[in-house]
């Protein structure tokens, strides 16, 4: 079997699909004036087939996981017919999302019913005011009860990921709520550090803090770093015996963030995108139209891996041609 594997040797496992552009919350870090319509780009978001073909030449290629993104993927009115695709008919071994949450407590079951692996689950604070001012949306309720259901139905692979933001939920105080919330449940909680993009200079400027903040809160309360498996994604995780969740940091800024990465991307308009914060994006969506394309489109990706760079460089501000975060998944 071929495997993904770049000139700096990294190996690629991983791919994170965006579905949709769309996203019903208004987060302040991302699409503080919600979901635009891109006049500039008329093409329709991958459809059911497309997804599948995809699916199938990246299983030909070693991935074993694949994340859907978006925007909010559950948006998307054949979202479960996407998931079940994937999990069953494409050779993926591994389907999680990442999700605002919206509606969880309604949509549970038929998630874990739907054969998903696993879940990422978007929530900046456990102060139910703070994440309003954050998301534009009154909704921590619904989807803590949400994860609530999930854990009824014995769903053990449940993650949550806020991003930091400085005087926002920065402090010791927020931290101890995370604490508590994971000392009695089976669950992840990674803090993001906040990434500039196109469009959010003066918000990063005003809100940006280190993620070492809760690395020493971290190394204070002697929680113990904890290395993962080859597809796992970029975070840092720390377990403490007395817990039943984990801690997670995902810090960008850090250097060599990028020398373990294993992961690549497609828009959810068939761009390869070999960065989040890469400056071009190659279409293989003439290649996903019929069955008898996939040789063509391993060739087509296999032959773009030359161009991944050893390195993002938002350090010196450089954050290619992401304008914002629901353009290619996050």
């Amino acid at each position: 079997m071929q495997h993904l594997q770049d000139s700096f040797g990294r190996k690629f496992p991983y791919i994170r699909m965006s579905i949709t552009d769309v996203c019903n919350f208004k987060c302040g870090y991302c699409l503080p004036n919600g979901y635009q319509v891109d006049k500039g780009d008329n093409r329709k978001f991958l459809h059911l087939d497309e997804i599948k073909r995809l699916a199938k030449c990246f299983s030909k290629l070693g991935v074993c996981k694949i994340r859907i993104t978006g925007g909010e993927p559950t948006v998307r009115k054949d979202f479960f017919d996407i998931i079940k695709v994937l999990k069953f008919e494409s050779g993926i071994k591994k389907v999680v999302i990442t999700t605002n949450g919206y509606h969880l407590d309604q949509k549970a079951k038929q998630l874990v019913d739907s054969g998903l692996t696993g879940i990422n689950i978007s929530i900046d604070s456990l102060d139910r005011e703070t994440f309003k001012n954050i998301t534009s949306h009154d909704r921590l309720p619904e989807i803590l009860k949400g994860i609530k259901n999930l854990q009824d139905l014995n769903f053990e692979n449940i993650k949550i990921n806020g991003v930091l933001l400085n005087g926002v939920n920065s402090s010791e105080k927020d931290f101890d709520k995370w604490s508590e919330f994971i000392k009695k449940n089976k669950i992840d909680y990674r803090y993001i550090e906040l990434m500039r993009t196109g469009d959010n200079l003066d918000y990063f400027n005003k809100y940006h803090v280190s993620s070492k903040v809760f690395k020493d809160y971290l190394n204070k309360n002697k929680w113990i770093y904890q290395t993962l498996g080859k597809d796992a994604g970029p975070s840092l995780n720390y377990i403490n015996p007395e817990y039943k969740g984990k801690f997670g940091i995902i810090a960008p800024y850090s250097k060599d963030f990028c020398k373990t990465c294993n992961r690549l991307r497609i828009t959810s308009r068939g761009d390869l995108r070999l960065c989040l914060f890469g400056n071009t994006g190659i279409s293989v969506r003439h290649l996903l139209q019929k069955d008898d394309q996939l040789e063509e489109l391993k060739d087509l990706i296999l032959g773009q891996m030359k161009f991944k760079k050893e390195s993002h460089y938002l350090e010196l501000g450089d954050t290619g041609s992401t304008k914002n975060l629901s353009k290619t998944g996050g």
